[in-house]
């Protein structure tokens, strides 16, 4: 696989809080020329992405992010106000309370209604992994199918983990066929990005994919 072949892959991702126009305008400027997936971004850029950009950037953005327990109604404003801005892409973080309480159900009723809100758009399921035991990961990737989400991604990258391999693995067993995998958090080498792939992995979030394929020192998510 080509380095160009695996950033297709990339949801490009600056969502640092001190994150500057400048910063913003340098991922866009990259996603065009490297034609990354997506820019994954601050709810706040996405209107002066979409005013700037037009259609050269596909627009990600992030909900409920980065600890998950906004009350469901907030979410679906987050989604809404997105969607309004330009976006294409949400990526939603479950409750994780609610997760560790075994309240499944409900985080599953959360998820289908944030995908009733995002209608055509894609929705991705942050579960958190590094949060949850074996069990519970099973649990999500039941909610997250019986759902109609269309990802399910392993982490926010503010937590105490980030993606592995083995978690992969363990949502391919237990996904249904409609639903792909994202892998973030902890993507730091070129080795990463290729091993998430080639496991299987539709997207990996990462802010370093670009550098590291230009060969540079990388820093972040």
């Amino acid at each position: 696989m080509t380095t160009q072949e695996m950033l297709r892959h990339v949801d490009h991702t600056q969502l640092k809080a001190f994150a500057t126009w400048e910063d913003i305008v340098n991922l866009c400027d990259e996603a065009v020329e490297f034609q990354t997936a997506s820019v994954c971004v601050p709810p706040t850029y996405i209107k002066r992405i979409h005013e700037t950009y037009g259609e050269k950037v596909n627009i990600c953005t992030v909900v409920g992010f980065p600890l998950g327990y906004s009350v469901t109604g907030a979410k679906v404003a987050e989604v809404e106000q997105a969607l309004k801005d330009g976006c294409n892409e949400i990526d939603m973080v479950v409750n994780i309370s609610d997760v560790k309480n075994g309240l499944f159900d409900k985080v599953e009723e959360e998820i289908r209604t944030l995908k009733k809100a995002c209608g055509s758009h894609i929705l991705k399921v942050i579960v958190e992994t590094c949060y949850l035991t074996e069990e519970e990961k099973i649990a999500m990737c039941k909610a997250v199918t019986n759902a109609g989400a269309d990802f399910i991604k392993t982490s926010t990258g503010f937590g105490t983990d980030g993606a592995t391999g083995e978690d992969v693995e363990l949502f391919k067993k237990y996904i249904g066929p409609n639903v792909k995998i994202k892998a973030a958090g902890g993507v730091s080498t070129l080795e990463d990005l290729k091993m998430f792939l080639e496991l299987g992995c539709e997207r990996i979030g990462t802010s370093r994919a670009v550098g590291l394929c230009k060969g540079q020192a990388t820093s972040g998510y």
